[in-house]
């Protein structure tokens, strides 16, 4: 069977009749099989891990079958900077994936698996919508086939060594532990780099005291929760080439401090190794499927404002191997996703991308030029669903700002116009007219209603930039210092006047800058997704602001130093009205309903 001819056909059903879910119900019922799977992809057998629906795509063996091969056009999907809604950003990829399997083009892609977070809070899950679904959605949703959990078990498992080596060390003298065949750490619990991960909102657990008890109930100490996806597991899982990666990044993961001042690793807890195998099988991706049935992988984990927020390495390279169009998915707005897909995730894979998609939305224009707050849960204000030209022309300052952001890595950038029914020609008008002024293709997508079929502009502008000549550069040397990286991203991307640095973080800052092992770490930004600043309440393109630095997290394993700006949290918290009241299982069919 030769590559575009499987193609299977999903019921016409009106996205504006029809909820996500009925479509996604509707086309899993012909979704492929992994067998099916392997024969539409030209894959080996022992290279498709079944596991119930879906399946695993065993990665060390497809890239050393295929690493001979030439690799096909790397396209990166990114925003403006979104509403609280999003701005369709997985949406778009499928409805790429689509569009370019209806010009018959051999395609497919990369997402991140969503947090269970935002699935139970207020978000929801990012499967896409309408006619441009990842299917099967209640799997993708829940779980998927494990790797989250798996990141948490390996984490916290690193903390249950951590607690535990430090109640032995102050319950036994030296000669005691000797015959245990440990050597005294002499950790600092004062200066404890890690917490404990849970893959909820949580905020109850942001700060806590654990080790309460007597002396056999582990070490009395302040202690903390993120979520999961924000674990340097996480950014170590986006990043890695392979499992000889993996385990060797796990084993340099700063856990805390001795009192003397030296980092404490996973390594040193003898740990590392464990952390390995809980994490053996979350490096193969997921494999999934679009509604009309392009292959899309998932792999790694959300969260781009506190983590890398990118889909991983390890598919894009299998990916750029296996189709002529790989479509990867980066995290919120340009501005953070691209970003750190330009300047650490392209460092670290040596990949170069071909085009890059900016995902723009007339909703989030008219926000961007003054329009009423958006809150997701509420109705829209009149001023997003009926004609506003004044509005939409004063917000497209973020998207050609977005634009210029994107032009300073030498590609040449797309826009994509991702269309709403209550949209109208000229605020669509409007929108090419800047986009393309500002140096930008743009096309128009109907994705979400037509699915392939409303992509089909889209499919074709993106074919077009990926002719063009890519003079690809970072914004900055790896040799650069920290803070003067931080500076250049303030000014270069955000469009800050500078930055100012707490006393405790600019300490840090010139610690790490003075230590040579840290000089080729990368630099992880830390801010807000709903700004270019770091305050959510800022939008447009503001002027005449200093970027606050308030501390600098180490992420050793994954070689990332980690600038906070702002008040962002690694444990986001639940709302009042949050998702999971609403889920349940039909006991009868054993169905989960109310999740989308």
């Amino acid at each position: 069977m030769e590559k575009g001819e499987f193609m299977f056909k999903i019921t016409d059903l009106d996205p504006r009749k029809y909820a996500d879910w009925q479509i996604a119900e509707e086309a899993e019922k012909n979704m492929p099989t992994p067998d099916e799977w392997r024969e539409k992809l030209g894959l080996q057998k022992d290279e498709i891990i079944p596991m119930g629906k879906l399946c695993k795509l065993d990665f060390m063996k497809i890239i050393e079958r295929l690493k001979n091969r030439p690799d096909g056009k790397y396209i990166e999907v990114t925003a403006i900077t979104p509403t609280p809604l999003g701005e369709g950003k997985t949406t778009t990829v499928m409805g790429l994936l689509e569009g370019l399997g209806k010009r018959g083009q051999n395609v497919g892609g990369c997402i991140r698996q969503p947090s269970g977070g935002p699935t139970m809070n207020v978000k929801g899950t990012a499967a896409g919508g309408g006619i441009s679904l990842l299917i099967p959605m209640t799997e993708f949703s829940l779980g998927l086939t494990g790797d989250i959990n798996d990141i948490t078990n390996a984490h916290n498992l690193a903390m249950v060594a951590l607690n535990a080596r430090m109640q032995h060390e102050r319950n036994y003298d030296d000669a005691e532990l000797a015959k245990r065949n440990l050597k005294r750490l002499d950790i600092d619990p004062a200066n404890i780099e890690m917490g404990w991960v849970m893959d909820f909102c949580a905020q109850g657990l942001r700060n806590i005291i654990m080790g309460l008890g007597g002396k056999m109930d582990g070490f009395l100490m302040q202690s903390k929760f993120g979520i999961t996806v924000s674990s340097e597991l996480m950014a170590i899982l986006s990043i890695v080439r392979d499992l000889k990666d993996l385990r060797e990044r796990l084993g340099k993961i700063v856990v805390a401090y001795d009192k003397k001042g030296k980092p404490v690793t996973t390594s040193d807890l003898e740990v590392a190794g464990a952390m390995c195998a809980w994490m053996r099988n979350a490096i193969n991706p997921t494999l999934m499927s679009t509604t009309e049935y392009q292959p899309c992988m998932v792999h790694a984990g959300p969260f781009a404002n506190i983590a890398v927020g990118q889909s991983s390495i390890i598919s894009d390279r299998i990916g750029l191997k296996m189709f002529d169009y790989n479509v990867t998915e980066s995290g919120f707005a340009a501005d953070i996703g691209f970003e750190k897909f330009w300047n650490v995730k392209c460092r670290v894979s040596g990949l170069n991308p071909n085009v890059s998609v900016l995902t723009s939305t007339i909703r989030a224009l008219k926000m961007h030029g003054g329009g009423p707050a958006v809150v997701a849960g509420r109705p829209l204000p009149d001023e997003y669903t009926k004609e506003n030209l004044a509005l939409l022309e004063k917000g497209i300052v973020n998207m050609t700002h977005l634009i210029g952001v994107i032009k300073k890595s030498g590609i040449n950038p797309v826009v994509c116009i991702n269309a709403f029914h209550t949209d109208t020609k000229d605020e669509i008008a409007m929108v090419r007219k800047y986009a393309e002024k500002a140096g930008a293709r743009c096309a128009l997508s109907e994705h979400w209603l037509k699915g392939g079929d409303g992509a089909l502009e889209l499919a074709d502008v993106v074919m077009d930039a990926c002719k063009d000549n890519v003079d690809f550069k970072f914004l900055y040397p790896l040799e650069t210092p920290l803070r003067q990286r931080v500076e250049i991203i303030a000014k270069e991307v955000y469009g800050a006047d500078g930055v100012s640095w707490t006393p405790e973080a600019e300490a840090k800052a010139k610690r790490f800058e003075a230590d040579p092992a840290l000089k080729d770490f990368n630099t992880m930004m830390v801010k807000t997704h709903l700004s270019l600043t770091h305050d959510p309440t800022k939008k447009g393109v503001p002027k005449g602001w200093i970027l606050p630095v308030r501390d600098v997290l180490i992420f050793a394993g994954a070689k990332f130093l980690c600038p906070m700006t702002g008040a962002i949290s690694l444990m986001p918290g639940t709302s009042s009205d949050p998702a999971y009241r609403r889920v349940d299982v039909d006991v009868e069919t054993g169905k989960v309903k109310g999740l989308f």
